[in-house]
């Protein structure tokens, strides 16, 4: 799926521009999250990265009736390449393979707008944006109570631990 016009790469992902303007505060906001993810989640040490696609309400739509046959418009969408059991065993065996973990893919606008509509920043709502794209890519999910805990628990330890607060 990497749809990419404009890129920055960094050591965990590989940021794209798609129908907007590249922004050197959103690089430094997402590599921010994503190296301490990958260093919590002990992901840092083997060949993953992340390929985040930044975009327009229009375009978020548009991926996401295309990959999901639903016709909205959304604010995150993540698009894993394994299974939760995949990437415990890339952990375990120190994978050597550079590999894409998967896509996250973030409407600004919409980050704009729940920003506002939460009472908190910019970066709050996008760091939250990314490291919820994160751990659905890494296996997590929040269908059911238990997991969604889980998965809320993880989110919320990481953007404590880089300082983004409510």
């Amino acid at each position: 799926m990497q749809e990419k016009d404009d890129k920055k790469e960094l050591k965990f992902a590989q940021i794209n521009f798609e129908d907007l303007e590249e922004n050197p505060n959103y690089n430094e906001i997402i590599e921010n999250v994503i190296k301490r993810a990958f260093e919590e989640e002990h992901i840092d040490k083997i060949k993953l990265y992340v390929n985040i696609i930044l975009t327009t309400p229009k375009k978020i739509k548009e991926i996401n009736k295309k990959y999901r046959n639903i016709d909205n418009e959304t604010d995150v969408l993540s698009f894993p390449m394994f299974e939760k059991k995949e990437i415990d065993l890339m952990i375990k065996n120190k994978n050597e393979i550079e590999e894409v973990l998967g896509d996250i893919v973030i409407s600004i606008e919409r980050v704009k707008e729940q920003a506002v509509e939460y009472g908190h920043s910019f970066e709050r709502e996008l760091s939250y944006m990314v490291i919820h794209g994160f751990y659905h890519l890494m296996g997590y999910d929040h269908m059911q109570e238990d997991d969604k805990k889980v998965m809320r628990e993880k989110e919320e330890y990481i953007l404590n631990l880089i300082n983004v607060k409510r």
